[in-house]
């Protein structure tokens, strides 16, 4: 058993992290099946999960960083990697409220994790959660998160007093919430981003006590209310907090008899609402947020606007995708869109899509203008930002976007290895064959992708990718952060590294030296072809100029040029 924090440490913090992702994976499928509210569309559970599956993988980062080896990392970084990850990560509506909850609690506990600053990051939580909400409704996850924070008042000195007082807060709330929602009250279930957060909660409790707390929301009698049960082949049958079922529920949680309401501030006569769900990342000012707001309210409805510094998740359900896309571009650069078109039939959401193809490619990118390429050449893209590594739920997303009976994953990234077999093994169980092509850089994923044949076998199609993405060897271009050791000795900051094959194998001053450099030892193995990828800063002479040096040594030898856009490496090279 682990040593009992007496404050919320960078340790403490990690271990939230992981139980809340292991409470929600145990309980994503009943949160799912209660989803009736704002949209009956069944995933709230799984948006909650991916989006703590990001934030989990964003401390993890932060550990992994972290060299000292004898302490942990500061508690700061670690609440604040919490935060990001789970703004970059964050999907659909509750999604985007517990990005906002976390990331409330995050700037009061970057200075300090004691009772006192958790009381006002609870507090700060549901204050930004609330903010965030074009149109707050009560009944939510917004008003068991304020209950929580409220429940935690008080003079307590101990951290385990104040966590347990915000979880049976919350239970209390969640148990309510039939009562302040008609829709929920029809449907016999309590909110799903309510639940969702009492899991949350409740991981906290084990964190700081040790103990896992009782499950579910509390009914009058202080029990907990019976989670809805799987009946006659899939159908579920919604217990309410009193204990009576209520018949004819649908699969997401809807009971056939009952209206559909709206997103938020939906109106009551049943209408189906908004036909998109549109999601994306924005980087932007301040000021054009408010304005962006403004716009995408009169727009449509369900719109939550979370983050700050420069960075937002933006969520709103329109009729107008791309008016909604529009908003962006002018507040600023929006990036990682997704659009998803609603289709209601009786009474419950259901996707539209075409037959599927038989077969696509899925392949990370680090930047845009590898994205661009590879979606020329027929291929599914997920963008890797530089610090902002998909989750697997992203990955899985992407393979979902694909709509194929056959799926090629290419990572692109050595450390991805195994947040893209996770993908593999999620998008099989829904009946996709996928094969994980172990590629460890953007150019082997150019080289596989460049011998990708759809109208041959499958195996056959996939062992001839991995044999070209075997056959690539690749190098980056990196700038060192900090004075360190390496293989090929010692660096300062601000030096050139060249890495080959992950290993740094040249340090140099600047980059066309060490480029040069980095050529020739790939070359002196041999080699056909080398494919330069440039960042977005590089200047269009230094292609040139590598060019000229590889056809001075290397006659028989062809170079390729793209453009990489923003990515963290100024030069990636392969060498097949």
């Amino acid at each position: 058993m682990p040593q009992l924090p007496d404050d919320l440490d960078a340790v403490a913090v990690r271990r939230w992290c992981s139980l809340a992702l292991e409470a929600l994976g145990r309980e994503r499928a009943e949160i799912d099946a209660i989803n009736v509210y704002p949209i009956a569309d069944g995933d709230t559970g799984t948006n909650l999960y991916l989006t703590l599956e990001s934030a989990a993988a964003a401390v993890e980062a932060v550990f992994a960083a972290h060299e000292t080896g004898a302490t942990a990392p500061a508690t700061a970084d670690a609440v604040r990697a919490m935060a990001h990850g789970a703004l970059i990560g964050a999907r659909g509506n509750s999604g985007t409220i517990l990005a906002q909850l976390l990331r409330g609690m995050a700037g009061v506990l970057a200075d300090g994790g004691d009772a006192a600053h958790l009381r006002l990051a609870l507090t700060s939580a549901a204050d930004a959660a609330r903010q965030a909400v074009a149109h707050p409704v009560e009944g939510t996850v917004l008003t068991v998160a304020a209950e929580a924070a409220e429940a935690a008042r008080g003079e307590d000195p101990d951290l385990r007093t104040v966590v347990t007082a915000a979880y049976e807060g919350a239970r209390a709330a969640l148990a309510r919430t039939p009562e302040q929602l008609a829709v929920l009250g029809r449907a016999g279930v309590v909110d799903a981003g309510g639940r969702g957060l009492v899991a949350v909660l409740g991981a906290l409790v084990e964190t700081v006590t040790g103990q896992a707390p009782v499950r579910g929301p509390r009914t009058a009698s202080g029990n907990a209310a019976k989670a809805p049960v799987t009946v006659d082949g899939g159908s579920v049958v919604g217990l309410p907090v009193g204990g009576t079922p209520v018949e004819g529920v649908t699969e997401g949680g809807l009971p056939a008899s009952a209206p559909v309401e709206g997103p938020l501030d939906c109106p009551e006569d049943g209408s189906a609402g908004p036909a998109f769900e549109v999601i994306y990342l924005l980087e932007a000012r301040d000021e054009q947020v408010a304005r962006l707001r403004t716009r995408l309210d009169a727009l449509g409805d369900s719109l939550v606007v979370v983050g700050g510094d420069g960075l937002w998740h933006v969520h709103v359900h329109v009729d107008d995708a791309g008016a909604a896309v529009e908003a962006g571009v002018e507040a600023g650069r929006p990036y990682r869109i997704r659009i998803t078109h609603f289709a209601t039939e009786s009474g419950h959401d259901v996707r539209v899509q075409a037959e599927p193809a038989q077969r696509a490619v899925v392949v990370v990118v680090p930047g845009d203008g590898l994205a661009g390429l590879c979606t020329e050449a027929g291929a599914t893209t997920v963008i890797a930002r530089p610090g902002e590594p998909p989750a697997s739920g992203e990955l899985v997303d992407a393979i979902r976007r694909a709509h194929a009976r056959e799926v090629v994953l290419l990572p692109n990234d050595a450390a991805l290895r195994h947040t893209a077999a996770a993908a593999a093994e999620q998008a099989r169980t829904e009946g996709v064959r996928v094969a994980l092509v172990p590629t460890r850089a953007a150019v082997q994923g150019i080289a596989a992708l460049a011998v990708h044949e759809p109208d041959r076998g499958f195996d056959e199609d996939v062992v001839a990718m991995t044999a070209a993405a075997g056959a690539t060897r690749y190098a980056e271009l990196a700038v060192a952060e900090r004075q360190s050791w390496t293989m090929a000795g010692i660096c300062q900051a601000g030096d050139i590294l060249g890495l080959i094959d992950g290993d740094v194998a040249v340090i140099g001053s600047d980059v066309p030296h060490t480029a040069r450099t980095v050529l020739d030892r790939m070359l002196a193995a041999g080699g056909e072809l080398v494919t330069l990828v440039l960042g977005e800063d590089v200047p269009d002479a230094l292609a040139d100029a590598l060019e000229e040096h590889v056809r001075e040594g290397h006659l028989a030898v062809d170079t390729v040029v793209y453009r990489g856009g923003h990515q963290r490496a100024p030069l990636l090279i392969g060498v097949e």
